[in-house]
This record gives structure tokens, C-alpha cells and sequence, in this order.
């Protein structure tokens, strides 16, 4: 199937972080791959930036990164009040796309422009951090899923009995993560360190839920602090941290990470894909939320990774029997587990290295996962709006 597909989400706002962009990138990429045209559609206001410099600086990564990768006439950011396009495409020719597009992929519902989402034949919300949406909406704190027709997440074991996450009434269509395959090819690994990129906390707090509390990455990652010890591997992290965690930076330095400046080395796309490239492999470490509520959550970094043939020593979030899991990607719940893991890993590397590319070709190839999605999507029975 073929068609016009519209992309929503965060990019200028999330400008020096190479990961999130290849979260967006990878989607469009795919569709484009199998033949749909694409449109991506960004939205900010003045509270998002701290100046107006800034403002500038962050439209700009916008439109490189879209002119590198060949969509230098598909994308459009909004004034998030006024509705007006601020760079790109202008609001006349967005309306026009909109109304001819058979679908829009509204990544947590960051498209709240009510004209756009109600011109477009087919809204589906796009849940990439799965538990933290529906926990919110079940609390009655914030319902971001309203104007949607269909939902999608990366939660691939929500609606299951194995999985807490709550469905808020919704049937959950589960997808992982596609990889636009042509643009991350294997390379050789050079340097000996075993990596991964990501935020100690992220922007979203803690959740008090049904008398728990579901947390984020550090929660799970203090746990693991000793590995470098245990497995006597190089450990190096790309780690978004504040100086305000300095007794956090203080235990992961003393017990052997090399810490190093996310925006350094994997600011953009570019650097971002060179550093996964070049590292030995991933450890993957995943927010509480995702361990407690077993969402069955995957990394999309951790998938990029398997495509650059890399390993992944991956935390289960209630994946095992979802992926193929004991070649290429080793799953651990211990930290006694993870430092096997890192063993057999080690002691077979070459073999551990092809079967992370075989797991991309066959699990997260984009033309696979995107074709099975959108049947899913279109298998239902359209709903009927308000």
C-alpha cells in the first residue's frame, strides 16, 4: 500500500540530540522507502526556547537535518499559538497536505493544532514511552489520546495479563521500532569501549500509580554501577546528566565509566550513527517504568545499534519470547545476569556481531515493520468521530 502520510513530532526543540532525530528519521525515511510521500510537521512557542537565539539555532537543525536526508521540501514547524508556519512550508500548502493525506503519525500526540488533526483522513497516536501516557490519563492528569482514531506504542506486551500498563480503554496496535536499513550500514568497530547514549532522567518525573512508584533510567541504573568492576570491559557513556546528580557522576566514575558529553559526539545524526558505529556494542539499560510494568519496551538506539552490527546486552522489559533473544541481543534482569551476558558476548564476539544484523534484517527492517503496521492500521473498522 502507497499513500500520503503526515509525521508529527518534537525535532526543533530537541536540537544536539542525534537519537531522537533518528526516532523521527527512521519513520519517514521508511515510508518514503516504500513509496508514500511524506510530510513532517514540527510545532513550537516561545516557552520552549530560552531566547531568540536559541529559536534560530533550533529551526536551523531543522532544516539541515531535513536537507541532508533529502526532505528538504516535506517538513514544516508551526507557531504553536498563532498556527502560522515559522520555517519551511507555509501554512496554506500544510492545510492542503493535510486534507490529501491518508494518515497522520502523531508521536505523543504533539500535534494539537485542531484545524490540521481534523483534515486528515486517519489520526493515530504514536506512544514511544509507553506506561508514562496511560498512567497519566488513567490518573485523570493529562488525556493526550482524545482526536486520535487508532493507537500504536513501542509497548510491545501492553494489553497483555504479563503487562500492568492500563489500556485506558483503548485497543493498543503494537510496532517495533523500524530502522531505515540502507542508511545504517555494518562497520567496523574502533574503539574497544561498550556504549550506549541517553539521559539519566529525561523530562518526565516519576509516577506514584496504584500505591507504587514507577520511575525513571537512574532508578534502574544505579543497580548496574559496578559492571566495568565485574567484567573488567570498557564502559562509556554519552550521558545527559546535571551537575545537580554530581554524587550520581561521583559513583559511576569511581566504579569505571567514561563519562562524555552527549552533545559532543552524538549531537546531530551524523555523529550520532558514527558513534553507535564505532562502539564495541550496547549495554542497554531501560527507565523503571518500563522494568516494573514489563511494557515490553526496546530501545529504538538499541535497534540502530543492531543494524550497525553491533551486540546489545539489553535489560528485559518483558521481552524475552517477544525477541529473538541469545545471539546478537542478550537479555538480563541482574547484575549478575548482565555481567554473564557481557561474557559470552566477549567470548564470541564475531558471532554475537552478525546475529545483531540478521535480528535487524528480519525484526526492525523499516519495509517489514512499517508494511505490518500499516495493515493493522487500516484492518480496523474506521471509527466514527465526534
Amino acid at each position: 500500500m502507497k499513500g500520503r502520510a503526515v509525521i508529527a513530532g518534537a525535532l526543533a526543540q530537541k536540537r544536539a540530540s542525534g537519537g531522537h532525530t533518528w526516532v523521527l528519521l527512521n519513520w519517514l525515511l521508511g515510508l518514503r522507502r516504500l513509496g508514500w510521500d511524506v510530510l513532517f510537521l514540527d510545532s513550537h512557542g516561545p516557552d520552549m526556547f530560552a531566547s531568540a537565539r536559541e529559536e534560530v539555532a533550533n529551526l536551523d537543525y531543522v532544516s539541515s537535518v531535513m536537507k541532508i536526508f533529502g526532505l528538504d521540501r516535506y517538513w514544516s514547524v508551526l507557531d504553536r499559538k498563532t498556527g502560522i508556519a515559522v520555517a519551511g512550508l507555509d501554512r496554506d500548502e500544510v492545510s492542503h497536505r493535510m486534507r490529501d493525506a491518508d494518515l497522520l503519525l502523531n508521536f505523543s500526540g504533539y500535534l494539537q493544532d485542531e484545524e490540521l488533526l481534523d483534515a486528515v483522513a486517519l489520526r493515530v497516536f504514536v506512544d514511544i514511552d509507553p506506561g508514562f501516557w496511560q498512567m497519566w490519563c488513567d490518573l485523570g492528569l493529562h488525556d493526550a489520546f482524545g482526536r486520535h482514531d487508532r493507537f500504536v506504542t513501542l509497548g510491545l506486551r501492553i494489553g497483555q495479563a504479563t503487562c500492568i500498563v492500563p489500556s485506558c480503554g483503548r485497543e493498543w496496535i503494537p510496532t517495533f521500532q523500524p530502522v531505515a536499513l540502507d542508511h545504517w550500514p555494518v562497520r567496523r568497530s574502533s574503539r574497544d569501549a561498550i556504549t550506549s547514549v541517553g539521559s539519566w532522567r529525561g523530562p518526565f518525573a516519576p509516577i506514584e500509580y496504584r500505591g507504587k512508584s514507577y520511575g525513571l533510567r537512574v532508578h534502574e541504573f544505579r543497580k548496574f554501577a559496578d559492571l566495568p568492576g565485574r567484567t573488567g570491559q570498557a564502559f562509556e557513556l554519552g550521558l545527559d546528566i546535571s551537575a545537580g546528580d554530581a554524587r550520581d557522576i561521583e559513583l559511576l566514575s569511581a566504579a569505571g565509566w567514561r563519562l562524555v558529553d552527549p552533545k559532543l559526539v552524538a549531537g546531530d545524526p551524523l555523529s550520532y550513527r558514527d558513534y553507535l558505529a564505532a562502539s564495541r556494542a550496547e549495554l542497554m539499560v531501560a527507565k523503571n517504568m518500563y522494568v516494573e510494568t514489563q511494557s515490553g519496551w526496546f530501545s529504538d538506539r538499541s535497534a540502530c545499534y543492531l543494524a550497525s552490527g553491533k551486540p546489545v546486552v539489553a535489560q528485559d522489559t518483558g521481552l524475552a519470547g517477544v525477541l529473538p533473544a541469545g545471539d546478537g541481543l542478550l537479555l538480563f534482569r541482574t547484575p549478575g545476569d548482565a555481567a554473564g551476558c557481557i561474557e559470552s558476548m566477549v567470548g564470541n564476539y564475531p558471532h554475537h556481531a552478525r546475529a545483531a544484523r540478521e535480528i535487524a534484517e528480519t525484526v526492525f527492517d523499516s519495509d517489514r515493520v512499517l508494511t505490518a503496521l500499516i495493515d493493522r492500521i487500516y484492518a480496523r473498522v474506521p471509527a466514527v468521530r465526534a
